[in-house]
C-alpha cells in the first residue's frame, strides 16, 4: 500500500482523530476518551467523544500559538514536525499540570488528557485564561525520549 492510499484510508477510518495521538502513541499521555486502532502496520488513535475531541483541539491550537516563539515557527498554518509537534503536545499538558499542581512533581506519564483539561477549565474559567507562561516554559524544557540502541 502506498502512503497516498494509506493516508486516505487512514482518514476514512478515523474521521475523529485524537489530536493527541502522538503524544498517546509515544506512551507518554494516555486518554479515557481514546481507543487504538490498527492500520496495515501502523497504529492510530480515535476519539470516542466529540466534545472531548473539540477542547483538545482548541487547546493545542492555542498552545502552538502561544508557543511560536519557543518553536521558532512563524507559519501557523504548516504542519509541526514530529519533535516539535511531540513539545507541543507533551510539553503542553506537562505545563498544564504544573499550572494546576505547582507542588506536585512533574509526571512521567500523562494518565488522562481529557480529566486534566477539564480540570484546567474548571479552575481557570476557559482554555484561553490559562497561566500560559508557565505552561510554553514547560514547552520550551521538554526533552524527547532519546531511542535506545539495541546491541
Amino acid at each position: 500500500m502506498d502512503s497516498q492510499a494509506l493516508r486516505e484510508t487512514y482518514d476514512e477510518i478515523n474521521e475523529c482523530a485524537c489530536p493527541y495521538e502522538k503524544a498517546i502513541l509515544t506512551g507518554q499521555c494516555d486518554c479515557s476518551r481514546a481507543s487504538r486502532f490498527c492500520l496495515a502496520e501502523r497504529e492510530g488513535v480515535r476519539c470516542n467523544a466529540e466534545p472531548a475531541r473539540t477542547r483538545c483541539a482548541a487547546l493545542l491550537e492555542i498552545l502552538r500559538t502561544q508557543a511560536r516563539f519557543t518553536l521558532k515557527t512563524l507559519d501557523q498554518q504548516s504542519a509541526l514536525a514530529h519533535n516539535k509537534a511531540l513539545r507541543v503536545q507533551v510539553g503542553g499538558l506537562q505545563g498544564l499540570h504544573k499550572a494546576l499542581w505547582p507542588a506536585r512533581k512533574l509526571p512521567l506519564m500523562v494518565g488522562d488528557i481529557d480529566a486534566l483539561i477539564e480540570r484546567a477549565i474548571a479552575e481557570f474559567g476557559r482554555l484561553d485564561a490559562l497561566p500560559f507562561g508557565q505552561i510554553v516554559q514547560q514547552i520550551a524544557a521538554y526533552q524527547a525520549r532519546r531511542r535506545r540502541r539495541s546491541r
